[in-house]
């Protein structure tokens, strides 16, 4: 068992949840009800570039996809892809990665202090929470929205005042690693996630598989 106090904060969406199963067809539903809404028509988009706005707060992506598009409108779009993510994960289409939650319930264990740190919104946070049973593994589930959507190293800040300890950041995106890298973490880059291997180069180490996950997190809390 370890002995110092050690925090994991993990990234979710592509680093413990398949996220594209679910956020690619809310995203081409969204859509379809935007050109029947409003006459809008959203360019040919693919499913690998649809892939590579996971992990990116939803404001930016919106910004994104339709830059001349009235904010209130893309404000609209987003609620509706948040509203039909969550109601495909209450309906039993959301998924863990393989071996994740074996990997989770040990380090669990092992007595460390597990948080979820997401770009998500608070109605996305709160249906995974119920659906996978999150408080049995995890202490606290933070998510930007309900920050204004700051960037994950600025909400950091709040994070070690309620959880004070060393800490490992865990994710698939820029990021993930930026946040560790501004406020001079360790972290894990998941190369099975969304992100490039270019994001993740600054990483202190990467893993291809979940199930290489607690080798990778306990070279990380040896003693030097």
């Amino acid at each position: 068992m370890i002995m110092d106090r050690h925090v994991l904060i993990f990234d979710y969406d592509g680093t413990i949840h398949e996220t594209l199963r679910i956020y690619e067809p809310a995203m081409r539903d969204s859509f379809c009800w935007l050109f029947q809404q409003y006459g809008i028509k959203v360019p040919e988009i693919s499913d690998r570039q649809i892939a590579s706005w996971l992990g990116v707060n939803s404001i930016d992506t919106w910004r994104l996809i339709l830059p001349d598009c009235p904010e209130n409108i893309r404000e609209e779009a987003s609620d509706h892809v948040a509203a039909h993510m969550a109601k495909l994960v209450e309906q039993g289409y959301g998924k863990w990665y393989d071996g994740m939650r074996e990997q989770l319930v040990y380090l669990k264990s092992q007595g460390y202090t597990m948080i979820v740190l997401s770009n998500c919104r608070i109605s996305y946070k709160n249906a995974h929470w119920n659906a996978f049973a999150m408080h049995e593994l995890f202490d606290k589930f933070y998510d930007c929205e309900s920050f204004g959507y700051l960037p994950k190293e600025d909400i950091f800040q709040y994070i070690k005042e309620e959880f004070p300890g060393s800490y490992i950041v865990i994710g698939d995106r820029f990021s993930d690693i930026k946040c560790a890298v501004k406020n001079s973490l360790k972290s894990v880059g998941c190369l099975y996630g969304y992100g490039s291997p270019d994001e993740l180069s600054d990483a202190d180490i990467l893993i291809s598989s979940p199930k290489e996950l607690s080798k990778a997190i306990k070279e990380l809390t040896i003693p030097t």
